[in-house]
């Protein structure tokens, strides 16, 4: 990814080109994986893809409830669970929250830059970061199995405005 992709979230672009090579990507992905995306999984993921900012759980459930798949919790949680199994969402821990992956399919350590004012929240590249972190965990005998890197901020956007 680069960093031109991780600014989609805090610029204009084409956002419904966006989320139709995501959905793409994913059907690619469950494929490979013999894995299916199903209806409501599927629109887990068009809800995620909404718009660039994590969503609560509840939020996704609300949307899944208006296109007729219930009002049960754990629909909306195994939905998330399988998209982040998958590698086609993120959850953003600081917000207890869920994003798309803006990169599915592809290895890479994610940082994620969250906007304290508008709650925006780009994926950016973090594989140099994961890097240090990884040696320096190493160099004391420890082995990171898993890292969430979450930094937060302004956006362009808020900080224009602040100023």
């Amino acid at each position: 990814m680069t960093s031109h992709d991780a600014a989609q979230a805090f610029h204009a672009h084409d956002h419904e080109a966006c989320a139709d090579q995501a959905l793409a990507r994913a059907d690619e992905i469950c494929a490979e994986e013999g894995v299916r995306l199903t209806p409501v999984r599927r629109r887990a993921l068009e809800i995620l893809l909404a718009e660039h900012r994590a969503l609560g759980a509840y939020e996704v459930l609300d949307g899944l409830a208006e296109s007729g798949f219930g009002k049960q919790p754990p629909v909306a949680y195994r939905a998330l669970e399988f998209l982040v199994d998958q590698g086609l969402a993120h959850r953003i821990r600081r917000l207890n929250a869920f994003i798309a992956c803006t990169h599915p399919g592809a290895a890479h350590a994610p940082v994620f830059l969250i906007c304290k004012t508008c709650d925006a929240v780009a994926e950016a590249p973090g594989d140099d970061l994961r890097g240090a972190l990884d040696r320096e965990a190493a160099s004391l005998g420890f082995t990171i199995e898993r890292a969430n890197i979450e930094a937060v901020g302004q956006c362009p956007a808020c900080g224009e405005v602040a100023a």
